[in-house]
């Protein structure tokens, strides 16, 4: 069975709640685990994990929100629609978008993209006891890239997530034993202001097709235009190598698109957008590749197929602050990831920008 699992993942998006519901899901979910995003959208993604590993599950669900990580990956068992299959071994990324959690499902496979997902990862935790191969020890590096900026309210929150983070050389079992033994879903509030884009990874412009909510760009001003229209002209060549590289990482061993760990990077966003095409360009994609019937082509959050939300806590409060300029920028950090259905990236603003918003 394993040979005939297709090599895809899928882009997830769950609440804050218990069950960890689904709010959004792209199309290749129905290749992986054979539910359509509508019998899915509003479920409890718990229910899917295998019975073994739901407590483990739902306390790093929890954990996950509470230190607000981002960029985690966890080995675990979910369900598969059809009886016969069974469970499947997948690859969870994970990370704390504001008031969401924002991710990727795939197929796990020992290997090369294996060791590319690992060693990219802020965080590995195997809870399958059989997929220990997948685990990961670094010899004392540091974490890649540092614990969010945090706002005054959570200062003592992001902290410790970032002592926890400097401090380990190795999967994060070691901190288990740290873990609360209770723990509670209510209330969970808002976390870093973090926004999630998804872009069109077949598109040379990348254009946009999902913003997870307001807080650094405007949804409405962002869908369905390229990118780069928010990338400053003097930063704009660096992102585009970046893409271009998660591009060639997100490919699996059947030369599909697929996902391929995490980049990070830092760049300037412009608010206000420009435009970064060519005078007469049009927006002509390169070829797709595609998976049996071609289900695995990103699609926008209002289709029938791909439902969107309207994330809570984005309110003009959350917003950077308003000017009249028309060519506002802010820096970011960036965390880019590559899977079928587009490029997943995650945008922060950067220390000093948060500084900015907290006076």
């Amino acid at each position: 069975m394993e040979s005939e699992t297709p090599r895809v993942s899928f882009i997830s998006i769950v609440d804050f709640s218990e069950d960890a519901r689904w709010l959004f899901l792209t199309e290749s979910v129905s290749d992986l685990l054979g539910f359509e995003p509508r019998e899915l959208i509003g479920r409890p993604a718990l229910e899917l994990v295998h019975p073994d590993e739901f407590s483990q599950v739902k306390q790093m669900h929890y954990d996950t929100i509470r230190e607000d990580k981002a960029a985690a990956l966890a080995y675990l068992r979910l369900k598969h629609k059809d009886p016969f299959k069974g469970y499947i071994l997948c690859a969870v990324s994970r990370t704390v978008v504001h008031s969401v959690v924002v991710g990727s499902v795939s197929f796990a496979t020992p290997g090369g993209k294996a060791l590319q997902n690992t060693s990219t990862a802020q965080e590995v935790e195997v809870v399958t006891p059989s997929a220990k191969n997948f685990e990961l020890r670094r010899w004392g590096d540091p974490s890649p890239m540092t614990s969010s900026p945090s706002t005054p309210d959570l200062a003592s929150r992001a902290a410790c997530a970032s002592t926890d983070s400097d401090t380990s050389d190795a999967s994060s079992s070691r901190s288990r034993s740290k873990k609360p033994t209770i723990i509670s879903f209510n209330p969970l509030p808002c976390q870093s202001p973090r926004s999630a884009l998804i872009l069109d990874r077949f598109s040379i412009h990348c254009t946009v097709l999902y913003c997870s909510n307001d807080l650094l760009l405007s949804t409405t001003r962002v869908l369905g235009r390229s990118f780069f229209d928010f990338v400053t002209s003097r930063t704009e060549h660096s992102v585009r190598s970046w893409i271009d590289v998660i591009k060639s990482w997100g490919v699996n061993d059947r030369g599909q698109p697929s996902d391929g760990g995490f980049g990070f990077g830092k760049f300037v966003l412009l608010l206000a957008g420009r435009n970064s095409r060519g005078e007469n360009e049009q927006d002509t994609p390169l070829s797709r590749r595609r998976l049996g019937d071609a289900r695995i082509n990103s699609r926008m959050p209002s289709s029938p197929r791909c439902a969107s939300h309207s994330s809570p806590g984005t309110s003009s409060r959350s917003r950077p602050p308003s000017s009249s300029s028309s060519d506002q920028e802010i820096s970011v950090d960036a965390i880019f990831s590559g899977h079928s259905d587009g490029i997943l990236l995650v945008l922060r603003p950067t220390s000093k920008c948060v500084a900015i918003w907290s006076s």
